[in-house]
């Protein structure tokens, strides 16, 4: 019977696990479900948001979407207007996305530089751009697109408009790294980020570490980078070396707090107190920088 009372335990679980999670592209509603109507009526009079998830792999294929606990904050912005002109929101699913070389770029003992082919966050890239020429095929207007996203998906955000000049009106990118427990497993606040980051590229071999400070360095030489970015010292991923995207022309940098409040007040994340402060920008409180959010947008599109 105890055995028996488990198994049901177990299903609910998965179950209400599988219904939470969202598996494909598509536009979403303010109640964090995907629209009935995925065609948008007066696309030219729409202001659009792309929204890219996380990985959960570095560089191989994977489930990865998103959680409707963690788009509440970005579905919150559904229907806000800005100019008179309504907000609508993309998911954009893209974790069965594999890089060329993903076999070897995280194994230390085998991976020898150069990378053979395209990695998965190129190929995200592109996607995106793809993307892009869809939406703008359909009427609606690139100074009136932005792209956004989190962890993986911010930093591809940086990246994509890094290269891509007036592309799209802007970007808002939140808890950008994807490369790994940075802040976290190699003792940044402790050691420094200098001292951290050597040991990352010995641990774990040259290649991650390379890849890492090529982005950054082609990022940082742009003239005029209209990203909004949101970091968190205490996040174990980018955090305290995020530092990084000060200075660059065009970047807007919020820090999001130094511990686990926004304007006062504690922050909860799928109806708990938040431990990992890489999911802040997932958090309740996190609404709270909505009306930044929108001040954003509405100085970039005209």
């Amino acid at each position: 019977m105890k055995k028996f009372i488990i198994v049901l335990i177990s299903i609910f679980l998965c179950t209400n696990a599988v219904a939470d999670k969202m598996t494909k592209s598509g536009f979403i509603t303010e109640k964090v479900t995907y629209a009935k109507d995925q065609k948008i009526e007066n696309p030219e009079n729409k202001i659009l948001l792309i929204y890219n998830h996380g990985q959960g792999t570095h560089d191989g294929p994977s489930s990865d979407c998103a959680w409707k606990g963690g788009m509440k904050n970005m579905s919150s912005l559904v229907g806000k207007k800005v100019k008179d002109k309504d907000i609508v929101v993309y998911l954009f699913c893209t974790g069965k996305l594999k890089g060329d070389d993903y076999k070897r770029l995280w194994n230390k003992k085998k991976f020898k530089e150069p990378y053979k082919g395209k990695p998965k966050l190129e190929k995200r890239l592109d996607a995106n751009l793809d993307l892009i020429d869809n939406f703008v095929s359909q009427g609606f207007k690139k100074n009136h697109i932005f792209i956004t996203g989190r962890s993986c998906g911010g930093w591809m955000t940086m990246m994509l408009l890094s290269r891509n000049k007036n592309i799209v009106a802007g970007g808002i990118s939140f808890v950008p790294e994807c490369y790994g427990r940075l802040t976290k497993a190699y003792k940044v606040e402790k050691v420094g980020v200098e001292n951290a980051l050597k040991k990352f590229k010995e641990k774990d071999g040259p290649g991650p570490a390379n890849m890492r400070q090529r982005q950054i360095e082609e990022i940082k030489k742009s003239e005029n980078l209209p990203v909004l970015v949101f970091t968190h010292p205490k996040d174990p991923f980018g955090g305290l070396v995020s530092d990084w995207v000060d200075g660059i022309s065009g970047i807007e940098r919020v820090i999001i707090s130094e511990n686990n409040k926004v304007n006062g007040k504690s922050c909860n994340v799928w109806g708990k107190p938040i431990k990992n402060y890489h999911d802040m920008d997932r958090a309740d409180c996190f609404k709270f920088f909505n009306s930044k959010i929108l001040d954003f947008i509405d100085s970039k599109i005209n």
